[in-house]
């Protein structure tokens, strides 16, 4: 009756084990673009409402090291116009379970206003000023994120965002 009981157990054991595996993923960040809430978006100026651009994305991190209380270089997002790089801090992601390993989703929001989304114009004009021989700008983004070992993601890009230049 013992050996049942043992046998038993270990089955038991042996279930739970390969069905619970902690997720192994690679030490390197990896992104995956989600998505972004809208395609257009207005220009961000004194004349125009408030809006905001959401881009989310998806990750995983192998060591757990996402986020740094004493950093503010984390989020890199890089403008496809003019390659300017706009760095966002992450927050620090606490461990899931027993593994280090994370996963998530994460939704950084961009306000257009005051001036955060803006037009800029092939003929050199004042940016985040409407200007009526160009109407529309287009863009995206190129995304990387960097944990605290110093480990660069993968680069993954947005679609084309129409910003409307009234």
């Amino acid at each position: 009756m013992k050996t049942t009981y043992y046998l038993l157990a270990l089955g038991l054991a042996f279930l739970v084990y390969n069905c619970v595996q902690p997720p192994n993923y690679p030490n390197t960040p990896q992104i995956n673009y989600v998505g972004i809430n809208q395609q257009a978006i207005l220009q961000g100026n004194a004349n125009n409402p408030a809006d905001t651009l959401e881009i989310t994305l998806s990750f995983t991190d192998g060591d757990g090291d996402l986020g740094n209380d004493d950093s503010t270089v984390d989020f890199f997002l890089t403008d496809s116009r003019e390659g300017f790089v706009d760095i966002k801090k992450l927050p620090v992601i606490p461990d899931q379970g027993i593994g280090n390993g994370i996963s998530g989703e994460i939704t950084v929001r961009l306000l257009n206003k005051p001036f955060g989304i803006c037009c800029t114009y092939p003929d050199g004009s004042t940016p985040c000023v409407p200007n009526a021989n160009f109407p529309t700008d287009t863009m995206s983004y190129t995304i990387q994120i960097k944990d605290r070992a110093g480990n660069m993601s993968n680069k993954i890009q947005t679609e084309t965002i129409t910003i409307l230049c009234n």
